[in-house]
């Protein structure tokens, strides 16, 4: 897996691998945010779970904060942009991401999160600021998310070694099963937690 990188993408994942957890989180939030490094951040993770399997939790947590934070910046630079901003950067997935956010909203966006490349995360990430999904639900799923997505691949990577990408690729099915599953218990969490948080009806006059 390592070979197939280009030159540069492998000086950043040995420069941000030497950071240990640091590195994870950095190059986790800009992959969220502002740039891009396609998996990068997954590689980096299985790398240092597999040098260190007892640190595994640490490098999945550092990883999922790193994106949460790096997809906040990037929901309210979207929302500030405005709708032509998201006809700009959508690009042909527009009318498909704009429906599915519209009509789906907190699992739209967990679902989408919760995906591998080459999903185009980020533009999921733009409808929601443009369209306005509750910054409360998006970052919870946001979390919900990456906290899944990254504690697995730590733990394929402790069990498989670097096997864990090409693992995941060779069970599709049995992932995509998982997905749903997951998507569907997280989608239950939250709406108990933000029940919650919901204001109480205003007692009606007797």
């Amino acid at each position: 897996m390592l070979q197939k990188l280009s030159a540069w993408k492998l000086k950043i994942l040995l420069f941000a691998g030497a950071l240990g957890a640091p590195g994870l989180f950095l190059i986790s939030l800009l992959d969220s945010s502002i740039l891009s490094f396609p998996i990068i951040n997954d590689l980096l993770l299985i790398n240092l779970s597999v040098s260190n399997p007892t640190r595994m939790p640490i490098y999945a947590l550092a990883a999922a904060s790193g994106s949460v934070l790096g997809s906040v910046a990037l929901y309210f630079i979207a929302r500030a942009g405005g709708e032509a901003f998201f006809n700009k950067n959508a690009g042909v997935h527009g009318p498909a991401v704009r429906r599915w956010v519209k009509a789906n909203g907190f699992v739209g966006v967990l679902l989408a999160a919760l995906l591998p490349p080459p999903t185009p995360f980020k533009v999921f990430v733009f409808a929601a600021g443009v369209f306005e999904v509750p910054i409360a639900s998006y970052t919870l799923a946001i979390a919900i998310a990456r906290l899944l997505r990254y504690f697995v691949i730590g733990y394929l990577a402790v069990r498989f070694g670097h096997q864990a990408l090409p693992y995941l690729a060779q069970h599709k099915l049995t992932v995509a099963i998982g997905v749903v599953l997951l998507v569907a218990v997280s989608y239950l969490l939250s709406r108990l937690i933000l029940r919650r948080g919901d204001p109480l009806p205003e007692e009606q006059p007797g």
